[in-house]
């Protein structure tokens, strides 16, 4: 998969994910399950700080001018939520309450970081032709960093899908689901 394949999931990614927080509140945004669960905001928190690690760990194995020579890692894995993965401390959220926009913001931050430096790579081949130690896959190319990053993001979509889910199911009446989930769809009464 080339670069330009990778950054249109990327872009597509992020608008899906973006289109599911659109029109949350700050408590269903910010609401757990349970204290071992991530809210909506934390699961957000954890994409945005593991999109700016990733950005330096790639700058960083730019760096390197000598070609790699390892087998490509299978990523699609990442996809399977029945796998529990558990981040670095570094990668995880803060129990701050953050608002809908500065999410938005932050979101949009960290990919403009990331593409900011995609776009100073001037052969985007050597993406393919250099790595850099990853906490988990160990030896990685830069191009698998760069798509492990939108997989990773689908795998927390299902996340964020999953925590919706509930929060309609956590309503205390079939009136409140049924109005919580017309909500989150986007449905007002003058259009059913």
């Amino acid at each position: 998969m080339e670069l330009l394949e990778i950054n249109q999931k990327l872009k597509e990614t992020r608008e899906e994910l973006l289109g599911i927080l659109n029109g949350l509140s700050r408590d269903q945004l910010n609401k757990q399950k349970d204290l071992y669960s991530w809210s909506i905001s934390q699961v957000c928190q954890h994409l945005i700080k593991t999109e700016e690690l990733y950005t330096v760990a790639i700058k960083k194995g730019l760096k390197s001018k000598d070609d790699s020579f390892i087998e490509k890692k299978p990523l699609e894995f990442l996809l399977d939520r029945s796998k529990k993965l558990v981040a670095p401390d570094i990668a995880k959220p803060t129990d701050e309450i953050i608002e809908y926009q500065v999410i938005i913001e932050q979101l949009n931050n960290s990919r403009e970081k990331l593409y900011e430096m995609l776009n100073t790579v001037e052969d985007p081949t050597v993406l393919s032709r250099r790595h850099f130690i990853h906490p988990v896959f160990k030896e990685m190319l830069l191009i698998e960093w760069v798509k492990s990053l939108y997989l990773h993001e689908q795998r927390h979509i299902k996340q964020i899908n999953e925590i919706k889910d509930g929060l309609i199911k956590g309503c205390w009446c079939k009136e409140g689901r049924h109005a919580f989930k017309k909500y989150l769809l986007g449905i007002n009464d003058s259009n059913s």
